[in-house]
């Protein structure tokens, strides 16, 4: 490749990288976002080391984001286990209802990984499945619940566990699948960000470990490098600010705003792609 080849080359990494960054916090579908975006690039990513670096950016971006909330519950977790501390059995409950979450993604993720991989990630179905995300956003667009993180139910953690599920399609937002389901369930806009968020944690931390196999052996990762490395990058950076940014937005109550976006691209998509 000649200079402006390679120079062009690295643009678009960071390009995907940063809208990844910025699409992984809020409900727009951060996959979704991807396989767009690769197809107007013509950029055709073998193999999953891509996502899995720049997920791991936003991974990043959510722990020092939620680090005081995260440093909270480990203490008062194993604080509950060791000394049965009754100020400490809130977060005891809200550790093992994240656990009790992460397990419907975990299975459907071992069992359908393949299957989506190879059949779901097209920008049709991206956009079908951004009309879909959108037309949830706007069913709880003016909901305003009442559970706070201590009236969490065995319940509403596997609810919120099979919406996250149903996220691994491409084009349905994580953060928004859960965010819905935790609104529809009655929790107060703040719970069902924070729970949203700190699932995310779990998940994506097994789906890095897990992956760190394709990581090593994709072939075009040497090749690659710089290029996957400044996606990864900016993804934490984009990630952390979109993360700031949202956080707001859940406070103010315009999540309506993400439901025309996600209408407006998935109609785009469906129409001229």
């Amino acid at each position: 490749m000649d200079g402006i080849t390679e120079f062009w080359l690295l643009v678009k990494y960071v390009l995907l990288g940063f809208f990844q960054g910025i699409t992984e916090p809020i409900p727009i579908s951060s996959s979704g976002h991807l396989v767009i975006l690769r197809e107007l690039f013509g950029i055709e990513i073998k193999g999953l080391s891509f996502e899995i670096l720049v997920n791991f950016g936003s991974l990043i971006a959510v722990l020092v984001v939620y680090r005081n909330d995260i440093i909270r519950l480990i203490n008062h977790f194993f604080r509950y286990i060791f000394t049965k501390d009754a100020s400490a059995k809130r977060d005891f409950r809200f550790v093992m209802y994240l656990v009790i979450a992460t397990i419907p993604t975990g299975i459907i993720g071992l069992l359908l990984e393949d299957y989506i991989s190879s059949k779901l990630s097209t920008v049709a179905v991206v956009g079908v499945t951004l009309l879909i995300t959108g037309f949830a956003l706007w069913i709880i667009r003016n909901l305003r619940g009442k559970k706070n993180d201590g009236d969490l139910t065995v319940k509403d953690a596997i609810i919120v566990g099979l919406a996250q599920s149903v996220a691994l399609i491409p084009g349905i937002s994580r953060s928004g699948a859960t965010i819905v389901a935790a609104m529809l369930l009655g929790m107060k806009q703040e719970t069902a960000l924070r729970f949203s968020f700190l699932l995310y944690i779990p998940v994506s931390l097994g789906i890095t470990v897990m992956s760190l196999s394709d990581i090593v052996n994709d072939p075009d990762f040497d090749v690659l490098m710089i290029p996957y490395l400044l996606a990864f990058m900016a993804s934490i950076i984009a990630s952390y600010f979109a993360l700031k940014w949202f956080i707001n937005i859940m406070r103010q109550g315009n999540l309506k705003y993400f439901s025309f976006y996600c209408f407006a691209i998935g109609l785009l998509v469906i129409l001229f792609l």
